[in-house]
């Protein structure tokens, strides 16, 4: 795989390393945990094993999305209309050789509202919500929105559909639907793929075949999408985006990439491939795909910041396993919680993942807990009691210094 630099970036964690010894060091965790059967969004101090916060929310909360600075969280609520977003109180500042960390009491900001919002993309200070039944992204600047102000811009896709909106220097990458059938009442259509706007909202070029796109992520100025025919890559260039479909081999076994995480120090991809699969998709390999094998069905998975080459598979018999994405290989395996099938409606409370330096969260909906695992020895060194069915999580911390 090639090797690159990241930029000063994170998806569920932000790590920061390289403190020096002078005024007060701090490091400070925080989960933000949605729950499952009540409209809430609880956030722990993970450090001290406390509870920082609850807010009340609409409806209960099926995405949680960090922006890329971590000081603003989306809680989307996609059967209630509605996204909350909150201040994480977390601010770092880059000092050149040390950065600063302040300390802040976390806060609701505002109430975005909008007819069905799911997929949430964060791109430097800017968050991009899609709302799948208005079918349109709106364009928040982040440093607006931490100041009250959820002023917007829109991109409109061709009709409502399930779908996604991603920004690519002057152009925007925006979902197609497929038109061309009839749509029964109450349904969207399908999707046919993806195509390229410029900064006057006009198409540059043809629409790039991507049926059932779902799933998108960015790894080193790469930005790929799940696809039925494989994974759509797009890359800029002097001429604009550049899509290239990396087809699946006929040698794989049957499945097809609808999730997908994207490789900070290192360009890759992680994404599902079946219930009992996922797979390493390297874009500049010759064969870019490596299709891993689990014992039983995959329930959630995550990226390790800090550790490139590290990913964490938790699986429906309620072990976590580590997996190794250069080699491909399941180095260690450590059982965290009782089973939890994959059998049951796909939003049922599950286990979910968020990696935080040294140590990992899991949720654990049925005995109502956060579990905090050593990220070394996968032990168990704590866990936190929080009411409700805990269900999806994101952390989001590190080391500063305050003066």
């Amino acid at each position: 795989m090639r090797s690159c630099l990241s930029g000063f970036s994170l998806s569920t964690s932000l790590l920061l390393n390289g403190m020096p010894a002078f005024a007060d060091d701090v490091k400070a965790w925080r989960l933000f945990v949605g729950d499952q059967s009540s409209a809430k969004l609880t956030v722990l101090d993970a450090t001290k094993g406390e509870r920082l916060a609850q807010f009340p929310l609409k409806g209960h909360v099926t995405h949680l999305v960090l922006s890329e600075s971590g000081q603003t969280l989306f809680a989307v609520q996609m059967d209630h209309d509605a996204v909350e977003v909150v201040k994480t109180g977390l601010v770092f500042s880059d000092h050149g050789e040390h950065r600063d960390l302040e300390l802040e009491e976390p806060v609701t900001i505002t109430r975005i509202e909008g007819k069905r919002p799911v997929h949430a993309v964060p791109h430097g200070d800017r968050i991009l919500q899609f709302f799948d039944l208005e079918g349109e992204a709106r364009i928040f600047d982040e440093a607006m929105l931490l100041e009250g102000k959820a002023e917007q811009d829109v991109v409109k896709a061709s009709a409502p559909h399930h779908g996604v909106a991603v920004p690519m220097g002057n152009h925007m990458l925006v979902s197609e639907p497929d038109l061309s059938g009839e749509v029964k009442a109450g349904e969207l259509p399908p999707r046919l793929g993806l195509k390229v706007l410029d900064k006057d909202g006009r198409q540059v070029g043809e629409t790039s075949t991507c049926t059932g796109l779902h799933g998108e992520a960015s790894s080193a100025g790469i930005v790929a999408f799940g696809c039925k025919e494989g994974v759509l890559i797009v890359r800029d260039s002097r001429d604009g985006p550049q899509p290239e479909m990396l087809h699946y081999r006929d040698d794989m076994p049957q499945g097809q990439v609808g999730t997908l995480l994207g490789g900070k120090a290192m360009q890759f991809f992680l994404g599902n491939y079946g219930d009992d699969k996922v797979v390493v998709i390297d874009p500049s390999a010759d064969s870019p795909y490596r299709v891993v094998s689990l014992p039983v069905r995959r329930v959630d998975f995550a990226l390790d910041p800090e550790r490139a080459s590290t990913a964490y598979i938790f699986t429906e018999d309620g072990k976590l396993h580590v997996l190794d994405v250069l080699s491909g290989e399941l180095t260690r395996s450590v059982q965290v919680t009782e089973a939890y099938s994959k059998d049951g409606h796909w939003r049922d409370p599950r286990p979910r993942l968020a990696v935080m330096g040294d140590e990992i969260a899991v949720t654990d909906p049925r005995r109502q807990r956060v579990l905090i695992l050593d990220a070394a020895s996968l032990k168990e060194v704590r866990s936190m009691e929080v009411e409700g069915l805990p269900f999806n999580i994101v952390a989001i911390g590190g080391e500063g210094v305050r003066h």
